[in-house]
């Protein structure tokens, strides 16, 4: 472990000039500066269990690169629940890119303890370090679209995980994480019975 801790320590100050330069440019600030309005926007306009907020860690097989990610979950409680993300690969990975995008999921089987939902998800995508690449036709912007299949449960903090594959690059990754209700409060038993009505079929 702390080899690996570093590992990672010394490619940071190696790298350190290359990374705050590509965090600094005008295109990154701007896409960030804009993802956090749209957080902040969800958040403050959030009714009781309208909105959820979440962060997650991900990996990718293909490219074997370790990701983390963020997200609003609007109408999480719903079948159908619209869901802005935000996703980066570290630059210590063969790939290092990010993307920002929505995604849509569909609650296909509804329990007590736990909901199953396909998802579908677009972005933009940016390839940082594509020129490193042997991929023809590999360049800095790109189109990401997604399907995939994941669960979590129907508490105020709810883990989740989902199995995803990348329609364009064919490449497939898992998401570990965790979501927060706003307006959630109470256990369980009483949580279930505010949102009959939400689950009703």
């Amino acid at each position: 472990m702390e080899k690996a801790v570093c590992k990672v320590g010394l490619f940071l100050i190696k790298n350190q000039k290359n990374i705050v330069h590509q965090f600094l440019s005008p295109s990154m600030i701007s896409r960030l500066l804009l993802l956090i309005l749209f957080f902040l926007f969800f958040s403050f306009l959030g009714k009781s269990q309208n909105i959820g907020a979440g962060v997650d860690v991900m990996y990718n097989f293909q490219t074997e690169s370790f990701g983390a990610g963020a997200r609003v979950n609007v109408f999480p409680n719903n079948r159908l629940s619209f869901v802005p993300q935000f996703s980066y690969y570290f630059p210590f990975n063969k790939v290092e890119e990010y993307y920002i995008g929505l995604g849509l999921e569909c609650k296909v089987l509804r329990r007590d303890k736990f909901n199953l939902y396909l998802l579908a998800h677009g972005a933009y995508n940016s390839w940082l370090n594509y020129e490193r690449s042997s991929l023809k036709g590999a360049q800095l912007n790109n189109w990401n679209a997604e399907g995939g299949i994941g669960i979590t449960n129907n508490r105020c903090l709810r883990p989740f995980l989902e199995y995803r594959y990348n329609i364009k690059f064919r490449e497939t990754h898992l998401r570990l994480g965790l979501l927060y209700v706003f307006g959630c409060s109470g256990s369980r038993r009483k949580h279930s019975v505010d949102r009959c009505a939400a689950y009703g079929s």
